[in-house]
């Protein structure tokens, strides 16, 4: 029996179940021990650790390790935050570095927000739905109404309208990608509906395979499921898969045969470093304008953030997501529900606004901005590469070379002596295998368990934001030392 039960309202046997039923490993009992670690380090290096630096490369976290911030962008929110500074733009311009168009934008959002300690409007400010709409007009070549946008704290907050709005009942589902990013599965189990898993293709790059799709669909739907919706997350969490446009073209074609939402997360856009990005909205309306007729009542929620890409603000939450082919009287419900919440931090909307419309050729910030942008891109591509080459030549360590978002999900094979001391542990392989790391190098990723995996197969997660390759040398150490071990 738990202490509080006679002493409190609550215990653990009387919240919420589906609260309890939730898993999210990327902030679990890794993560929690990797912040002992770092917490323990922080008064300087100690003996009772075999590693002096604590690497997260559990979570798309880009400022944690060590990624500058775009110089514009700060200048700009410095400026909106404490207004009075515009008052001496004599030594902005002249002994701060700040640039005319750095002044210019915070006078446009203050204009247009009037102040960042106020709430917006519940979908939020007008003139920055106004630039995500143009945004997307110069991605994607259709128009872009501003009404079917919405700004929020993140592409997290987006997804859980949505799932709020869609799953109606405990015989709701909803097909998302095996693996995934656990939002998805975490937030449908504290909603009481279905998650109806399909596996990705891992002999493809980890593409999605519309087979696999259609079997979990029609497995669903015999078991009497309610399928709503199909998650896409492209470029793919934790997989870093990028979709070509015939696999964005084949899931529009069975959303529409089936009448499924497609939720498309599509945070990672700028984060592709083989092909191209395709968005679900472009290919759409390409697809509406060759045959209208069957592609009509499509219906699309795209989402993207400011968190992840070059812009790396995770902390400020802000992010938008775009409806195309609702219901009216259901976009009237999801404004009510944003509205619940009252607006998106405004902060966050400004910074969402500066990522849709940066420093254009010509303009006093561009050429820094430029510089910062690629060099982030560089160095991702950089350290994708120097850990995709060392995972080629670790033993038992098969991976698909980077494609795009910020993460490796490598396949590793353990011995039977590895699984067996893993089963003492009462831990899965796979996470006995990554406490190991950590404990060892200070380098935390997430077991692949943590994300949906086919069965009989093992594998982690990592992110390449980490300064340098000194630490993708520690993994490769302790993966040699590991496999002799349990050899």
């Amino acid at each position: 029996m738990s202490t509080t039960t006679t002493l409190r309202s609550l215990n653990i046997n009387n919240i919420n179940p589906h609260v309890k039923e939730a898993k999210y490993a990327v902030r679990g009992e890794l993560a929690v021990r990797s912040e002992e670690y770092r917490a323990a380090l922080a008064n300087g290096p100690t003996d009772k650790l075999p590693f002096d630096k604590v690497i997260s490369a559990n979570i798309g976290n880009p400022q944690q390790l060590d990624q500058k911030p775009i110089t514009f962008f700060r200048q700009v929110l410095s400026l909106v935050e404490y207004p009075p500074l515009l008052e001496k733009e004599d030594v902005l311009l002249n002994q701060l570095g700040y640039k005319s168009d750095v002044i210019a934008r915070a006078k446009w959002l203050l204009k247009t927000v009037g102040s960042v300690g106020a709430y917006s409007a519940s979908a939020g400010a007008p003139g920055i739905k106004d630039s995500v709409a143009k945004f997307i007009e110069r991605r994607d070549g259709h128009s872009a109404d501003p009404k079917d946008i919405y700004l929020s704290a993140g592409a997290s907050s987006g997804v859980n309208t949505l799932l709020h709005v869609i799953c109606a009942t405990p015989k709701t589902g909803v097909l998302v990608p095996i693996p995934q990013y656990p939002l998805y599965t975490a937030s449908l189990s504290v909603l009481d509906s279905k998650c109806v898993p399909y596996y990705l293709d891992e002999s493809k790059d980890w593409g999605t395979d519309l087979e696999a799709v259609k079997g979990a669909y029609e497995k669903a739907v015999a078991e009497g499921i309610d399928v709503r919706a199909i998650v896409i997350i492209n470029p793919g969490n934790p997989t870093g898969a990028s979709l070509s446009e015939d696999d964005v073209k084949t899931i529009i074609d069975f959303a529409a045969e089936k009448k499924l939402v497609i939720m498309a997360d599509e945070v990672y856009q700028t984060n592709v470093f083989v092909g191209k990005f395709h968005s679900f909205k472009g290919v759409l309306r390409n697809m509406q304008k060759a045959d209208s007729e069957k592609y009509k009542n499509v219906e699309l929620a795209s989402l993207h953030s400011i968190s992840k890409g070059m812009v790396g603000e995770c902390g400020h939450r802000g992010g938008y997501f775009e409806l195309c082919g609702f219901d009216p009287e259901v976009q009237e419900q999801i404004y009510k529900f944003v509205s619940i919440s009252l607006c998106a931090p405004v902060i966050g909307q400004c910074l969402v606004e500066m990522m849709v419309n940066p420093p254009n050729e010509g303009e006093p910030s561009y050429e820094l901005y430029k510089k910062e942008y690629d060099g982030i891109f560089a160095g991702l591509q950089t350290r994708a590469t120097a850990l995709y080459d060392a995972f080629q030549k670790m033993e038992g360590v098969e991976c698909g070379k980077p494609q795009g978002s910020m993460y490796l999900f490598p396949t590793i094979t353990l011995s039977d002596k590895a699984v067996e001391a893993a089963k003492k542990e009462g831990r899965k392989p796979d996470e006995f295998y990554a406490f190991r790391l950590l404990d060892a190098t200070g380098v935390c990723v997430v077991a692949g368990s943590g994300f949906g995996q086919k069965e009989n197969t093992l594998h982690f997660r990592t992110t390449f934001l980490a300064p340098g390759t000194e630490w993708v040398g520690r993994i490769t150490k302790f993966h040699s030392e590991f496999m002799d071990e349990f050899r």
